[in-house]
């Protein structure tokens, strides 16, 4: 017995020495967030405390500077809960977002309580122009799914005045070579449908809110997120950083010639001060993967000089 358990240990250690994480496991969802599902109409699920739910915009046809954007690549919005202290729970969120839907949203959110932490864009030349605003509450999760619902419930039902102009995407979803790729970042992701997205966390700040701990389920996290093909593929994604890695950060990406499109905060009164930045890129898999990793590396203490 005590020889299989040093056996399963090390397997253990080897994949998260290989990939950096683990991922969580589904847990039995709590009588409580199956009712915030329930009110909310949404789809969701619960690994490690936290439930996620889900608020994918598929109801959008995007293109970004001629690509053809799966939902998964980019415009997957979110909820999630997690137990804070006492009986209230830390809800924070990414809502995406139309720009007509912007301020309804907004007016929404405010009016019932909830703080609207950001607003921001994620990409440029995105047809339709999509916005994302990040929202945080303290309640129980009841009072969370009531005090929210007014505003999911206007995602995708404000009427547009402005006319849709007709863009043809110049690169389409393709196979791109995820193992390449997984390797060249240092940590797996993980396949939704022609989009192959690392995440990785940030466990090394322990940054907390009331006492939860905010992880990278709760949206403490750096990711990139792949589409297109090995010759011709196009990245996106955010970089969460302390305020002395911004710079270092900045100067890698752009020498590795990815765009730096947004530089903003997601969470409010936090110590230590979290910043984050989305940027975007086309070009070769693997240009682009070296690109993510450079910039992955600038994070922590004792990073490696920015090449």
């Amino acid at each position: 017995m005590k020889k299989r358990t040093v056996i399963a240990l090390t397997a253990t250690y080897v994949l998260y020495v290989t990939f950096g994480s683990i991922p969580a496991q589904a847990q039995e969802m709590p009588k409580q967030y199956q009712g915030v599902l329930d009110t909310l109409g949404k789809k969701g699920d619960y690994k490690a405390n936290v439930l996620k739910v889900n608020i994918p915009r598929t109801d959008l046809t995007v293109t970004v500077d001629g690509v053809a954007t799966p939902t998964p690549f980019g415009f997957g919005g979110w909820l999630a809960m997690t137990k804070g202290e006492g009986a209230r729970d830390v809800m924070m969120g990414d809502l995406v977002l139309l720009q007509e839907e912007v301020n309804p949203v907004m007016s929404a959110l405010l009016d019932n309580g909830l703080d609207v932490t950001a607003l921001h864009n994620h990409f440029f030349f995105d047809e339709p122009r999509i916005f994302f605003m990040h929202v945080m509450g303290h309640a129980s999760p009841a009072d969370l799914a009531r005090k929210v619902k007014p505003a999911l419930d206007l995602i995708g039902h404000v009427e547009s005045t402005r006319p849709k102009a007709p863009i043809t995407a110049t690169l389409q979803p393709g196979k791109i070579d995820t193992t390449k790729i997984a390797k060249i970042v240092g940590h797996e992701g993980e396949q939704n449908g022609v989009v192959y997205k690392i995440t990785v966390g940030r466990d090394d700040l322990k940054l907390r809110e009331m006492g939860a701990l905010i992880d990278a389920r709760m949206g403490l996290n750096t990711w990139a997120s792949f589409v297109g093909n090995d010759q011709t593929a196009a990245v996106a994604g955010d970089v969460a950083m302390l305020e002395n890695e911004v710079n270092r950060v900045l100067k890698t990406l752009r020498k590795h010639g990815l765009n730096v499109v947004a530089i903003h905060h997601h969470m409010i009164e936090t110590r230590p001060t979290i910043i984050f930045l989305h940027y975007w890129g086309k070009g070769p898999a693997e240009k682009l993967a070296t690109g993510f990793k450079a910039a992955l590396d600038q994070l922590g203490e004792n990073p490696p000089p920015s090449k």
